[in-house]
């Protein structure tokens, strides 16, 4: 009987255990911890993704542009003023140039994000698990979008130095482009100057822009896919929204 009594007892002490353990659930250092490595692996696949031949340019979710003041090159692009001096084709040169000069410092961002994320402290890691389906990648944009634009864009500016599409730059084209359309502004085409000096600030931002839009579907992907979470504190931290 005593025996009885007492693996009873036994049996009672490990479900309080048990049960305590349940409703103490994650801490909140495992789910910081899930969550950076999330966004470890999120940024790691972007970086790779968007550094490919066409990770920028074949995409129309990132694809890169000219600024918004040269938009009115590309509405003129097909008049016969403007192709007689190839600047239509001078047009898909330098969009294709800038794109490549994207892929090309993509992958610089790796250690970027890396000691970005590594380095942030985590106070509300529960209302960012529990959030939206992006919530870390928007924190880890609003934490570190200033600080890395500071340090990418140099990478991003040595990009648009190099002669990666037809042997010309995109700093080059851009300067081409500039040269043979300003003149062509004024009162008898009632055309607008391109005011844009150089391409550094408006490439390193798109170039962001498009990494973060990817690391957020990686995220999407790590919150949804069981398949997606690649290491044991990713199945433990997101297998708790299943």
């Amino acid at each position: 009987m005593k025996t009885v009594k007492y693996v009873i007892l036994l049996s009672l002490i490990a479900l309080i255990i048990n049960s305590c353990k349940k409703e103490k659930g994650l801490s909140d250092e495992e789910i910081a911890e899930g969550l950076k490595s999330a966004l470890v692996v999120g940024t790691d696949s972007s970086s790779t993704k968007l550094h490919k031949t066409d990770g920028y340019f074949g995409d129309a979710l990132v694809k890169i542009l000219l600024p918004p003041d040269a938009h009115g090159v590309i509405d003129h692009q097909n008049e016969p003023l403007v192709i007689s001096l190839g600047l239509d084709k001078k047009i898909d040169t330098l969009i294709l140039s800038l794109n490549r000069s994207a892929e090309d410092a993509a992958i610089e961002a790796k250690p970027i994000f890396v000691d970005a994320i590594t380095s942030i402290t985590i106070t509300d890691a529960k209302g960012i698990l529990y959030g939206t389906d992006s919530a870390a990648t928007v924190y880890l944009k609003i934490k570190t979008f200033t600080s890395l634009f500071n340090v990418f864009m140099p990478k991003v500016k040595n990009s648009l130095d190099k002669p990666l599409v037809g042997g010309t730059s995109a700093n080059e084209a851009w300067q081409e482009l500039i040269n043979l359309y300003n003149p062509l502004c004024g009162e008898i085409t009632g055309w607008l100057p391109i005011t844009t000096v150089t391409l550094d600030t408006f490439a390193t931002n798109k170039g962001l822009d498009g990494l973060f839009l990817k690391i957020s579907d990686e995220e999407k992907s790590i919150r949804k896919d069981p398949a997606a979470r690649v290491n044991d504190i990713l199945k433990r931290v997101f297998g708790e929204l299943d």
